[in-house]
């Protein structure tokens, strides 16, 4: 064999071999783009899962909020009416005393 067919024999080897290489990179450089991908959905879709349990339970919190502030101003209102009652009472047992001949 003659020294420019060997040559050209492992230039060939060479090109075939830096081909290949750069082909098994490409597809790796793919699958781990494609799984970078697969993750990011993933982490999407437990955002926004989370992100629709958090409004569940915002929207939740604000009923109940609002029902504690109905719920504390008709304590408020009942309060109010007990102290009325209970100064009309008083008025009336004031009055009882003034006019019971027995006092």
């Amino acid at each position: 064999m003659s020294t420019e067919l060997l040559i050209a024999l492992i230039v060939i080897v060479v090109i075939v071999v830096a081909v290949l290489a750069l082909t098994v990179g490409k597809k790796a450089r793919a699958q781990k783009h494609e799984q970078h991908r697969a993750e990011a959905g993933e982490h999407r879709e437990e955002a926004k899962i989370r992100s629709a349990r958090a409004d569940s339970r915002e929207a939740e919190a604000e009923e109940r909020a609002a029902r504690a502030k109905r719920e504390q101003a008709q304590a408020e209102e009942h309060v109010h009416a007990a102290k009325e009652d209970r100064r009309i009472a008083e008025e009336r047992t004031a009055r009882a005393d003034e006019v019971d001949p027995d006092r």
